[in-house]
Formats: structure tokens, sequence, C-alpha cells
């Protein structure tokens, strides 16, 4: 009989998910705000287009540095904890700083698919990194250990 902890079910990570998106919203709007503030209402023209080049590459460190911390200070997001479920290292032990940093790469590789919408509709920038997710979500459904992609490639788990 195995001693180690179950992998945390689907339902729950998903649930995790849902209230972590609800927390990124949060943030993002949080550092435009901020951003509107620095450059006195000046991140955009009127016509919609960034003018601050520094904006998109500001929310992606701000949103990455959310999830970097939370599993390296704790293992668990704001989304994790009333589901108490945590990443951990294939051991059991706290997920380091290089597993935490190759997890959140992974993770957030289909992010880069927004770039699609300079050749492509916005409804397809918009679709393409949620298909991502599910390429990389998907091996949980098959691994015995319940792993994603960037679980696998970080050698964490979710339980």
């Amino acid at each position: 009989m195995s001693t180690m902890p179950l992998p945390a079910p689907a339902w729950r990570r998903f649930a995790a998910i849902v209230y972590d998106v609800l927390a990124v919203v949060a943030i993002v709007m949080v550092v435009g705000l901020i951003a509107q503030m620095a450059t006195g209402g000046q991140v955009a023209d009127a016509k919609g287009h960034l003018v601050a080049w520094w904006y998109q590459p500001l929310q992606a460190v701000v949103v990455g540095a959310y999830f970097f911390f939370s599993w390296t200070r704790g293992g668990q997001t704001l989304g994790m904890r009333p589901w108490k479920i945590r990443v951990v290292s294939r051991d059991g032990a706290a997920v380091g700083a290089v597993q935490g940093l190759v997890r959140l790469v992974v993770a957030g590789l289909p992010v880069l698919l927004l770039l699609l919408y300079g050749v492509a509709s916005l409804q397809v920038a918009l679709l393409a990194p949620l298909v991502g997710w599910a390429v990389i979500l998907l091996p949980s459904f098959v691994d015995a250990r319940r792993r994603g992609l960037h679980d696998m490639v970080a050698r964490t788990e979710v339980r």
C-alpha cells in the first residue's frame, strides 16, 4: 500500500483555476490603474492602441510573480487555498525556485498565442491560448499522478 498522498481531483483543480482567473483579473485591473495613473492616462491612444511599450510586459511580470511566489512560498495560489490543494515537488517537498520558474514558463506558453492577433481575428487570438492550455492539461486525464505537461516538465504535482 502506497503512503504517497493522492493527487487532487480534476474538479477541485478546475474550481481553483476559476478562482485564480478572478484573482488574475483583479491583479491586471490594479496594474492597469497604476499604469494609467503613472502615465496620466496615456497607456493607450484614442483608438485603443498601446502607447506605453512596457505595459504588457509589466502585466506579464506581475501575473507571473503572483503564480511563482504562490507556488514557491507555501505551494498555494489564492484559488487553491479554499480547495485545500497545493503544488509540491514529486517527493512532497516545497517547490523550489527553478521548479516554479519552469512550471510558470511551460504553463504560460499559451499566452504567446495571443500574438496571433496580428495575423488572425481577435476571436482566434483569444481562443488559441485556451486551446493551448487544454493541450497542456490533457495529460492529467491519463497520467496516474494527474500531472499536466507543466507538472511533468517541472517535476511537480498538485495534491
